[in-house]
């Protein structure tokens, strides 16, 4: 039997932190979780999309943490959101005053429409369509998945 494990934060290299923040709380709509000095000179701003298991954290001291070298701000692409219904997220974030592309169908199956946007950094997103999580939510169908496996 495996060890559980789950992905549940995500360091995104940015610039500001503040501008950062401010810009997935209110331009994305994440929520803002954790946005404190957690230990003497290390600030960290976590924030959660809505309904997701996965968070972002921000901060300075998270790459010295790691051992690891800090990537350069803006350099992270391809990070992906998934929704049930693109065009009522476009309208959402077009709302919130966030600029993204129109959304893209690639091809009529269900998972094949993105739509796309970048932060005040560069780090890129895509946003996809996936309209079978409104009756299958991943959370069930991996719950799911794992207690077939037992």
């Amino acid at each position: 039997m495996s060890m559980a494990m789950t992905l549940e934060v995500l360091p995104l290299p940015v610039s500001d932190i503040d501008r950062a923040r401010d810009f997935y709380r209110d331009k994305v709509g994440f929520h803002v979780d954790i946005d404190q000095e957690v230990m003497p000179g290390m600030r960290i701003v976590q924030l959660t999309p809505p309904g997701s298991g996965c968070s972002i954290a921000l901060g300075d001291s998270i790459w010295e943490m790691a051992g690891g070298v800090r990537p350069a701000p803006g350099s992270y692409q391809a990070l992906q959101l998934c929704v049930t219904d693109i065009k009522a997220a476009h309208a959402e974030l077009t709302a919130r005053g966030l600029e993204v592309s129109e959304p893209v169908v690639y091809a009529p199956d269900d998972g094949a429409t993105f739509m796309y946007f970048k932060d005040p950094d560069g780090n890129g997103w895509a946003v996809q369509e996936y309209r079978r999580r409104a009756t299958e939510p991943l959370h069930r169908l991996l719950t799911d998945l794992a207690e077939r496996r037992k």
